[in-house]
């Protein structure tokens, strides 16, 4: 009983906090938006991505009552990168944070930097920030840990009450969470003691943000760390009885907390009266842990998973829902990505989107008007734990472990496993897919390329 009394009131304590620094000058004139991800999630993981195995009545229902996308990408197979792609609406060669850590220090992985977002970075919150919306992040931040340039609160976010630090996020019994730049103290878990789970924190104080602001016009990105970390949750009982390791039961299970916490949002914002002035995402930051791939088949139908571009590791489950604005029960395959986001946010909300970005708006295909949808001339991803690049054009797939490596080639209409390499066999499209990966890669000091891949890289596309 203890827990839930503190959980009741921490909202209003932290609220009392928050809310001075937090001030609208709009009207609720302009859609809320509510952006949630969650971390480390497979594709097929949601009901409505054809799961066998995991049950999301509220994600099944809110694809039921928007639009549901099969071709979605993340920015990154890792989650730093995949943020930064998000935050900046520029694809992985162009952004500041390429990897989770450093490449380019002679130093274990776990011991090199942390790089933050700099102050020429533009986020989509600054952008927001721009026309008015009250901005606040809640959850796993990983762009900036406290005292850097990185911080969200340095990055248009009004309010911040999370993890800064990705490696933190990995504790759900943490001793504590950052608020804005304090430290939010939670001596229920000092010591070693685990009373309070901190995604139920995290959860009330982003519905207490949602109450307060119902009269703004306000934006909640909602970076939840579930089905991510320890593997660890109060109560796994609704998958006790399945023949599974407990770490898999725990990953179910967290993400059916997930699930129902998502219909407590939904509930609200019928309460508030603000669900047709408010569209929601629901995504994955990337694909999954490979330990869920052979019990839960979480990256089916396709191979690869986290730290991998085969379409395992980017291709992401994508929900949007705005009632009365977004058709019900739509699918699209259209391809979208995480620097698109930005761009449709600006178009949302009559922001000025940034002239560098790499994204488009995909408002259009929301709206219903696919004529009227901007098609990329490709998609780019880089990544550096092993070193790999990807390229999309059209329905051809090309994969390189190294710029002086052979790219492999996939047809995904005919191939969404990357089994038949037909590079031989187009050597036109093979050459594109080489140049556009030596156009769309700027230099960074902290993530140089590699030109010969190493045996971690190899065995990827074997």
């Amino acid at each position: 009983m203890k827990q839930y009394i503190w959980l009741a009131c921490l909202p209003l304590l932290l609220a009392a906090r928050c809310t001075p620094s937090i001030q609208s000058n709009t009207t609720a004139q302009k859609p809320n938006i509510i952006f949630i991800m969650s971390d480390d999630q497979g594709y097929a993981d949601l009901g409505c991505y054809d799961s066998e195995f995991i049950k999301t009545p509220v994600l099944d229902k809110m694809a039921a009552e928007g639009m549901r996308f099969t071709q979605a990408y993340a920015g990154s197979p890792v989650c730093a990168p995949t943020r930064c792609v998000l935050m900046t609406g520029k694809h992985s060669g162009h952004i500041t944070r390429r990897d989770n850590r450093a490449a380019h220090e002679d130093l274990p992985f776990n011991q090199r930097r942390l790089i933050p977002l700099n102050d020429a970075d533009f986020t989509l919150a600054e952008m927001l920030k721009e026309v008015g919306y009250v901005t606040a992040g809640m959850g796993k931040w990983g762009l900036g840990n406290p005292g850097t340039t990185g911080t969200p609160y340095k990055q248009g976010f009004d309010y911040f009450m999370g993890y800064l630090d990705q490696m933190h996020a990995h504790n759900y019994y943490t001793p504590y969470l950052m608020q804005n730049a304090d430290t939010l103290h939670i001596p229920q878990n000092e010591n070693g003691q685990q009373e309070i789970y901190s995604h139920d924190l995290i959860m009330e104080e982003a519905l207490e943000f949602v109450n307060q602001q119902q009269d703004t016009s306000f934006f909640l990105y909602l970076p939840l760390c579930l089905p991510h970390g320890k593997y660890e949750i109060p109560d796994n009982s609704a998958y006790a009885d399945r023949d599974w390791p407990e770490r898999v039961k725990n990953y179910a299970a967290m993400l059916d907390l997930m699930d129902k916490d998502i219909g407590r949002l939904f509930a609200l914002l019928k309460q508030l009266k603000i669900d047709e002035n408010t569209i929601v995402f629901f995504t994955s930051d990337n694909g999954p842990n490979p330990p869920f791939i052979r019990r839960l088949q979480s990256n089916k139908p396709f191979r690869g998973s986290k730290r991998q571009l085969l379409e395992g590791g980017i291709r992401t489950p994508l929900i949007a829902r705005w009632p009365g604005h977004i058709e019900a029960g739509t699918t699209s395959d259209q391809l979208v990505t995480f620097w698109d986001v930005m761009p449709t946010l600006a178009e949302l909300s009559g922001a000025t989107k940034p002239q560098d970005i790499d994204g488009l708006s995909f408002l259009p295909t929301l709206s219903g008007e696919p004529e009227q949808q901007s098609q990329h001339d490709y998609l780019y991803w880089e990544f550096y734990n092993p070193f790999q690049q990807a390229v999309r054009v059209g329905k051809w797939k090309g994969i390189r472990v190294g710029t002086a490596e052979p790219i492999h080639l996939y047809d995904l209409e005919n191939d969404l496993l990357e089994q038949n390499d037909l590079a031989e066999a187009q050597s036109e499209i093979v050459a594109k897919m080489k140049a556009i990966m030596e156009e769309a890669h700027s230099p960074n000091p902290y993530w140089p390329t590699v030109a010969k891949a190493g045996k971690a890289a190899k065995e990827i596309l074997r």
